[in-house]
């Protein structure tokens, strides 16, 4: 008459076991290895959509030219109007920030790499001309001539930074204005999109 009660203990106690474990795995992963996020805003439109969602990388702190990248900006990025490390910065001036302030912004930024330590950066209506070739850019939104999308005069990219750029070229706050990202503050690299089901894929 025991064996009943033991047995349905027993499988009480698996069944708690395995979701701890389920959950303790799901935790692990999120932190060290895979993590979701949701698109807050239209800087990357057409790339990525508003509340569109995607998968980063977290072991992949390195990123290449092109990826789109999961990081920290600089505290620069936080105020109304961005501060440049270098003391220039955005719109109005003709050069884009070369420079990022020392201190790291809690915000959760994604953009692409358009440029990589030691590049020479400069933009022509909103197009990226690296090392003086013009990057292949069909998947931007295009952006006129003025104003965010011409700093025609060259920066160089520093050892160990990335100058990041959203793909909504005329509508994005990126490393323009508050400078290139220290690869100690990029959390990932963006690899797959799941939400909203009709552009589940990769990136």
């Amino acid at each position: 008459m025991s064996k009943a009660p033991k047995s349905f203990l027993k499988s009480v106690f698996e069944l708690v076991v395995t979701v701890a474990v389920a959950v303790g795995l799901a935790l692990v992963i999120q932190a060290f290895i895979v993590k979701p996020y949701r698109i807050p805003s239209g800087s990357m439109i057409p790339t990525l959509a508003i509340g569109q969602r995607v998968l980063a990388d977290r072991l992949n702190t390195d990123p290449s030219l092109g990826d789109v990248v999961v990081f920290h900006p600089p505290h620069g990025a936080d105020p109304n109007s961005a501060t440049c490390g270098s003391g220039s910065q955005g719109a109005g001036h003709s050069q884009a920030c070369d420079k990022p302030t020392v201190t790291e912004s809690s915000q959760t930024f994604i953009k692409r790499v358009v440029g990589l330590p030691g590049d020479r950066i400069s933009i022509v209506n909103g197009h990226v001309i690296r090392n003086g070739v013009q990057e292949k850019d069909s998947y931007i939104e295009p952006c006129g001539p003025g104003g965010s999308c011409d700093f025609p005069q060259p920066i160089v990219v520093p050892p160990g930074h990335y100058f990041m750029m959203g793909d909504n070229r005329g509508e994005s706050d990126d490393s323009r204005f508050w400078g290139p990202v220290p690869q100690k503050w990029i959390i990932g690299v963006a690899f797959f999109t799941y939400w909203p089901p009709d552009r589940i894929g990769t990136l």
